[in-house]
């Protein structure tokens, strides 16, 4: 079934077409609410709203992107709602602090599950911001104006989500060589 005929059957309710949705990209869009969300519960919550946001929008998806790609949008947008709502304090931190280096080559010692792991590891802020800017691909100026903070402090999360999961890349190094 293409993209076009599976949403044109979700419009009109077709439980068959809205079940081939679900099948097609539940996965893709828990894991995404997964790194965003504190607990499996909240991301199980988050993945149910979406998919509710997502039925309900269908009739206004104009196939400018995959149907996919826009279910994604739906999804991180309501997961930085949930964020929002529980009105975080975004910290900053100097500029001096956001210049120092980061060992990228690390992470090509380690599996992506154990990577994931440690991002969920990490604080609300530092974990969100990471999220859109590393694995999503938002700019800073994005991300700002998504989450209502400065784009100095984005970077600043960023840096020091970077940070904090370098000292857990470093640890996990030395663990292995041990």
């Amino acid at each position: 079934m293409t993209e076009k005929e599976l949403v044109e059957g979700c419009i009109r309710e077709d439980r068959i077409c809205q079940r081939e949705l679900w099948d097609r990209y539940s996965k893709k869009l828990m894991s995404l609410c997964l790194r965003y969300c504190n607990s499996q519960e909240e991301a199980e919550d988050a993945l149910m709203e979406a998919y509710v946001k997502i039925y309900d929008n269908l009739k206004n998806f104009r196939f400018q992107s995959s149907l996919e790609t826009w279910m994604r949008r739906v999804s991180v947008n309501l997961c930085i709602n949930k964020i929002r709502a529980r009105k975080h304090i975004w910290t900053s931190i100097s500029d001096d602090e956001y210049r120092m280096g980061f060992k990228d080559d690390a992470f090509d010692n380690l599996q992506v599950q154990h990577i994931l792991k440690m991002v969920e590891a990490l604080p609300v802020g530092y974990r969100t911001v990471f999220n859109l800017y590393a694995i999503e691909g938002y700019t800073h100026k994005d991300i700002s104006e998504m989450l209502g903070i400065d784009e100095g402090t984005s970077r600043s999360q960023f840096a020091k989500a970077r940070k904090a999961l370098q000292i857990q890349i470093d640890k996990s190094e030395g663990g292995a060589k041990a």
